[in-house]
């Protein structure tokens, strides 16, 4: 992540299939990572950057 935010990537997600996570993070100015939201199980997600789609996290499961 420090990589990212030297080259100025604004959101990464983290996506850990065995516990069913996805955890999202954002890049504020001169705080560093800030965790933005964490998704568990089958949440309908809607996060940005791609806010305009919702993903259903029961897809990345199956």
């Amino acid at each position: 992540m420090p990589v990212y935010a030297r080259e100025g990537v604004r959101w990464v997600w983290l996506l850990d299939p065995d516990a069913r996570v996805l955890e999202i993070y954002s890049l504020t100015e001169g705080r560093g990572w800030r965790i933005s939201a964490i998704y568990r199980d089958n949440a309908l997600v809607r996060a940005e950057p791609f806010d305009a789609i919702e993903l259903d996290l029961a897809v990345l499961w199956t």
